[in-house]
């Protein structure tokens, strides 16, 4: 039987797949604070060592870890906007939807809660904000506008009192939010 080290240091993307997908369902089931080095190695098979060639630290494997997260919702948001017809705020439209329904890290989604550590940790929050500056700034021409920012604000405000009350599901109320939000993006200034 080969040894399953020498395989995997060939497969260098599918072990920092590995720790990722591992570290993720760590999170979900125990809490940002419950990723630890040493978890995420032994879930993931591999040594302390291993991970940390993948990443450098415990901090580094949850910047990761985020990274992550937000390529998920670029995906998502990308082939929204893509099949959106109406180029004025398909971002935001994207976005809204995204923040209420999105697998990545919408209302139902067990990465919601989670992502209440960018609050706080500020490296996450740098690529929070990196993320949401590259994003405007390439949706500029169809997005800008005043009208457009406040309807992403007050997802964001919608999204900030879901996961702080703990509900577990989308009340109608806040489905007659998403859609008024939705309804504003089409409307011009």
């Amino acid at each position: 039987m080969p040894d399953s080290r020498y395989t995997r240091a060939k497969q260098p993307e599918q072990v920092r797949r590995a720790l990722l997908d591992h570290a993720a369902a760590i999170a979900l089931d125990h809490g940002v604070s419950g990723v630890t080095v040493q978890a995420v190695a032994a879930a993931a098979g591999v040594t302390k060592g291993g991970l940390f060639h993948h990443f450098g630290s415990k901090q580094a494997l949850i910047e990761g870890l985020f990274a992550d997260l937000l390529a998920r919702v670029d995906a998502e948001i990308d082939a929204a906007v893509e099949a959106d017809p109406k180029p004025r705020g398909s971002f935001t439209r994207a976005y809204v939807n995204a923040v209420f329904t999105g697998k990545a890290f919408g209302f139902a989604s067990p990465w919601a809660a989670l992502c209440m550590v960018v609050v706080t940790d500020p490296s996450l929050r740098r690529l929070w904000n990196d993320w949401i500056k590259d994003r405007l700034k390439r949706h500029r021409a169809t997005d800008a506008a005043a009208d457009l920012h406040v309807v992403r604000l007050a997802a964001d405000g919608a999204w900030l009192s879901y996961v702080t009350t703990g509900q577990t599901r989308m009340s109608a109320n806040l489905r007659a939010v998403h859609d008024r939000l939705i309804a504003q993006t089409y409307r011009r200034g």
